[in-house]
């Protein structure tokens, strides 16, 4: 069942629910009361898939009305060479190896002047952490794509890569986001959270940039004035808790700053890593997942659910479980995911396709730019 403006909590809450904990946690959500940590787990263990997703859609409506958004974007992947080895990863190669690309500054000009006519507002730009490339490159890669599109939204580069260059130049998170930001840098997406458990992060990522420096890298581009995004990597060994521990961080951060513009949970894909003895979690777990994130997070606006990652189908069934954003046309622009075995091989949507998703889930599509302000409702 999902919350509609003739529903009022009383309704929903009548005879429907007989676990006491359950029926609190839903009269919390209803008044606008923040859940706890240990309400997150309940409702992980103990709740039916048709409650949450009556909370989530209620939180979602109360936050987005019935919009649901998309923008025109497309990706830029410079290099999948990379100096970490994540066990979860199928993108990275070494210098060198079968498989591994880097683009040139003429290559990603002639990229976006491909992009041009397509009305694209967002180019989202992220890959490996190079070990040869420097804070000047990633400026040069930046002024390279104003000068084909000034207006373009560049949102671009994980804390990961962005660590990296930052500790290559001896700067602190703040200066290195100054720097970035006079480059031309707009936003920063949410990629390398992974999940925040160090014991966890130890085991499928080891070498890499730490949790709390994640953190401290969002902070600082919230206090230089840029929003970035956050991620969460699900379904692979980590539990319940390590997932609202992940979600507690940075819900707190948000009290703190107001920075995040969206939360993105992404799906574990096992193929060609390390992990993929492990297989995937179904559907059901992915709807679980994005309704408890949609509780939890009550101050962070957006839920997205990526749909190259998730696949169509399942990123349209999303939007019953607290999502309001399906992320973007893409057009066949990353490889990130379809080389770890998403379905979507070459993914690319059109608008039209995008807005019939939407509207047969009951919903608005709304086009948006890449700070959720509407541009244009279809």
């Amino acid at each position: 069942m999902e919350f509609t403006e003739a529903s009022t909590p009383s309704d929903l809450l009548k005879g429907r629910i007989e676990n006491s904990k359950l029926k609190t946690i839903a009269e919390k959500v209803f008044n606008g009361i923040r859940i706890s940590a240990e309400d997150a787990l309940i409702l992980y263990n103990q709740a039916e898939l048709g409650f949450l997703g009556l909370l989530a859609s209620f939180v979602a409506r109360k936050n987005n009305g019935n919009d649901v958004f998309f923008n025109r974007n497309f990706h830029i992947e410079p290099t999948n060479i990379c100096i970490h080895s994540c066990a979860f990863c199928s993108y990275r190669r070494r210098v060198g190896e079968e498989g591994s690309w880097e683009m040139t500054l003429e290559q990603i000009r002639e990229t976006v002047r491909s992009f041009r006519p397509k009305g694209v507002t967002e180019v989202h730009i992220t890959g490996g952490v190079h070990p040869r490339w420097t804070i000047d490159y990633f400026g040069k890669i930046i002024s390279t794509i104003k000068s084909e599109m000034p207006t373009l939204h560049i949102k671009a580069f994980s804390a990961v890569e962005l660590d990296f260059i930052f500790q290559q130049a001896k700067l602190s998170p703040r200066e290195g986001i100054k720097r970035m930001r006079a480059f031309g840098l707009d936003s920063i997406p949410g990629g390398g959270a992974e999940i925040a458990n160090s014991e966890i992060r130890q085991k499928i990522c080891g070498e890499k940039t730490s949790w709390e420096r994640w953190l401290e890298i969002h902070e600082a581009a919230h206090q230089e004035g840029l929003t970035s995004n956050a991620t969460m990597l699900y379904g692979h060994i980590e539990t319940y808790q390590h997932r609202i521990e992940h979600m507690e961080a940075i819900r707190k951060l948000q009290d703190r700053t107001k920075g995040f513009n969206c939360f993105i949970p992404l799906k574990f894909k096992a193929s060609q890593n390390k992990l993929e003895y492990i297989g995937e979690v179904n559907l059901v777990e992915d709807f679980r997942n994005f309704a408890v994130s949609r509780l939890f997070l009550d101050n962070v606006k957006n839920l997205k659910a990526y749909w190259p990652m998730l696949g169509k189908q399942a990123a349209q069934l999303a939007i019953a479980f607290g999502v309001n954003d399906l992320d973007g046309t893409i057009d066949d622009s990353t490889k990130i995911y379809s080389m770890a075995g998403a379905e979507d091989k070459n993914p690319s949507i059109t608008i039209e396709n995008l807005c019939a998703t939407i509207r047969s889930m009951g919903k608005n599509p709304v086009e948006r730019d890449s700070l959720y302000n509407p541009i244009k409702r279809y």
